[in-house]
């Protein structure tokens, strides 16, 4: 789902109000309510943090990396 097809499927008036809401909060509460809310949010598992880091995109670019380096370059590694 893209950020248009979001923005098109909520309440754009009820969100604004609620972050009106939130940041008229005093401090402690606010505070409060940050901790109960990441009480709710699942913690990511390796498998998920590997599915975002593939399908994310960010790391695309090693696919088509440049072969810019011969067999000529330098000493190979003796091993």
């Amino acid at each position: 789902m893209n950020s248009n097809s979001i923005q098109n499927s909520v309440n754009t008036q009820m969100v604004e109000s609620i972050i009106q809401l939130i940041r008229s909060l005093p401090h402690a509460e606010r505070e409060l309510l940050e901790q109960r809310l990441a009480e709710e949010l699942p913690e990511l598992t390796t498998h998920d943090l590997m599915y975002l880091a593939d399908k994310g995109g960010s790391f695309d670019f090693w696919h088509n990396e440049p072969d810019i380096y011969t067999f000529e370059d330098g000493e190979p590694i003796q091993w």
